[in-house]
């Protein structure tokens, strides 16, 4: 039976292409299936599931999104909720309909989606997979349904799509939002229902969008027909610096337009409360005097930094540090870092971090060579902690030919002249021995490399970002490690905090689960042992604890005895560290007094003085 349902199916949509299929011929499905046929060259009888992305690939695939993931995420996360018992999934895929994130619904209906592919880092494009809810509403640009046997290819038959696309502050298409439902028993008329709530979640995503890329700007919000509400920004000369799509299409607004400058009573008016920004509902019209309808008017969301205006940039490049915000989260120490290392931008100055293993020294490295113009050259890293004593020198500096026995025929030419150009990037830098340090530290002054055996030098252009979990200057004060070499690579400190000590750590742990576990989600049992735990390998230990869950869950739900979180037992006096630490971080900064520090901290002047009695705390004179 389900042979000739099959047979059946694929005949109906090969009759497309003569026009003969029980379906309206000039139907956006039948459109749809002809371009099918005829464009892509698909078989509707084809089995098996997507192409699907590898966990790197997505996160590659995301990069450039995330801007988009941050504000599309929690009106995603409430509209899961609401329609997980339904049977449905929900999806954001990019512009190339790959599904980036994935909620799927529970107990048997998300087994029926894992069981198809059906989540993230699935491809349904509709050049790949044929007429399908995601791939043929970007395909389109239009919102869409595609009900069950609407599909091209006969398996997708026991889905149903509702998709809207989801498009950018300049109007360009930037993702879609998907929610399917894999059950027989709800009718077209239903999933109509969900495609409206879809379009609905997906202007609310729009308009977060607009507002975050023109924080600076006041947004007015004009009443529009089908194609939803437009939103206009403008400066504080009332000139036009953006308009969403619904905006442009509802008022005739060009690019060109918007790049002139050009003022906005050209296309709306509005009374005097209006133009103060009160953030309410006023009376707009149109320049002629006719009446819009009633708007919003609303304020820039940041308050300018100068009294002289910022006009927002015009479809604005991606920001080149955004790996490195992406990075610090909403820990402050790390914004503030990162703060600094936009202002230094492309100056050659080292960069020194500290952290604990594992808290991601290297990620971060990578971030700042990525961020730098010298991001086009390479990035070369050295462990010297993990590399031999005896050959550090070989590959650091490189050899000429003969230099040694066992040397290449024709010699090497080191990490740091490989690196020339880029970044050279040496992790725990204080376990280099002295010998080296001194050879380094000749590098760093000459700009220049003497290659073992080598008659010349060779002249290099490198950044150095170094990286240890010691406390190089009190190695420097001991001996252990050169000074002169630390205040060297000392140009810039950024403190990569531990894992327990990072004020965003349940966001960073959400964040990660969806990296690593994007198929699954985390019971309450296993999220309260993740927020407890204090991770001593810090996000090393995190990624892995979540990518094995991830792979030994059952039915797409992480509980707590899916997570392999071994006994620690030095977790407590590590905890008291990192106290100590930061209360000595606060002394330092406020000069010693601890009425200050006490109020950093959000403790009473009396539990600052007993803490510091205890742990032995010399307050800075």
């Amino acid at each position: 039976m389900a042979s000739l349902s099959a047979s059946n199916h694929v005949a109906r949509v090969l009759s497309v292409a003569d026009q003969v299929a029980d379906v309206d011929a000039s139907s956006r499905i039948a459109n749809s299936w002809r371009r099918c046929l005829v464009n892509h060259k698909l078989d509707p009888a084809r089995q098996g599931p997507p192409q699907t992305l590898t966990e790197a690939e997505i996160r590659h695939a995301a990069e450039p999104m995330e801007q988009l993931i941050r504000l599309a995420t929690p009106e995603l996360e409430s509209l899961a909720k609401v329609l997980r018992e339904a049977g449905y999934c929900v999806n954001l895929a990019d512009p190339g309909a790959t599904a980036l994130l994935s909620w799927l619904p529970g107990a048997a209906d998300a087994d029926i989606f894992l069981h198809w592919g059906v989540y993230t880092g699935s491809n349904f494009s509709e050049s790949c997979e044929g007429t399908n809810g995601l791939g043929t509403a970007l395909a389109e640009e239009k919102p869409i349904l595609v009900h069950r046997d609407e599909h091209f290819r006969e398996q997708w038959g026991i889905f149903s799509c509702a998709v809207a696309p989801l498009f950018d502050p300049a109007g360009r298409i930037a993702g879609a939002v998907n929610i399917t439902s894999c059950r027989g028993d709800l009718s077209r008329t239903a999933h109509q229902l969900a495609l409206a709530v879809t379009m609905e979640a997906t202007r609310r995503i729009e308009g977060a969008i607009f507002r975050d890329h023109f924080r600076n700007a006041s947004i007015a919000r004009v009443p529009g027909g089908d194609g939803g509400d437009g939103l206009l920004a403008y400066d504080e000369d009332r000139r036009v610096v953006g308009a969403c799509r619904s905006a442009r299409a509802l008022l005739g607004l060009t690019d060109g337009t918007i790049a002139s400058g050009i003022d906005l009573s050209r296309y709306v008016e509005f009374d005097h409360e209006g133009v103060r920004g009160s953030d309410g509902a006023v009376e707009l019209r149109r320049a002629d005097g006719r009446a819009l309808g009633r708007g919003r008017v609303g304020p820039p969301l940041r308050a300018r930094s100068s009294t002289r205006p910022l006009a927002p940039r015009r479809d604005a490049p991606v920001d080149r540090f955004d790996a490195l915000h992406r990075l610090a989260g909403g820990d402050p120490g790390l914004v503030r870092s990162v703060m600094r290392l936009r202002r230094i931008g492309d100056h050659n100055l080292p960069v020194l971090l500290h952290g604990e293993t594992g808290v991601g020294k290297d990620v971060f490295a990578r971030a700042i060579h990525a961020a730098s113009n010298r991001v086009r050259n390479n990035y070369v890293a050295l462990n010297c902690a993990a590399m031999p004593e005896s050959l550090i020198d070989a590959e650091l500096f490189g050899y000429e030919a003969g230099a040694f026995t066992g040397a290449r025929r024709d010699g090497s030419k080191g990490l740091i002249v490989q690196a020339d150009g880029g970044t050279l990037f040496l992790d725990e830098i204080g376990d280099m021995p002295v010998a080296l340090q001194t050879r380094l530290l000749r590098v760093l002054e000459n700009r220049e490399v003497w290659p073992l055996g080598a008659l010349k030098p060779v002249p290099v252009d490198i950044r150095l970002i170094s990286a240890t979990h010691r406390d190089l200057g009190r190695m420097a004060e001991q001996g252990a490690f050169r000074a002169d070499l630390y205040f060297r690579l000392r140009g810039m400190e950024v403190r990569l905090p531990a894992l327990r000590e990072r004020a965003d750590r349940d966001d960073v742990i959400r964040q990660i689960a969806r990296e690593e576990a994007p198929a699954c989600r985390l019971s309450d049992d296993a999220w309260s042992q993740l927020a407890a735990y204090p991770f001593p390998g810090n996000m090393r230990q995190l990624r892995h604890v979540l990518r094995l869950a991830g792979c030994t869950a059952e039915g797409g739900v992480i509980t707590g005895a899916d997570l392999d979180l071994p006994a620690f037992g030095r977790a407590e006096p590590d905890l008291e560290a990192a106290e100590r630490a930061t209360i000595v971080e606060a002394l330092r900064k406020h000069g010693g007094r601890v009425t200050d520090a006490a109020r950093t901290l959000k403790l009473s002047r009396a539990t600052l003085y007993r803490k510091i009695k205890a742990m032995k705390i010399e307050t800075p004179r």
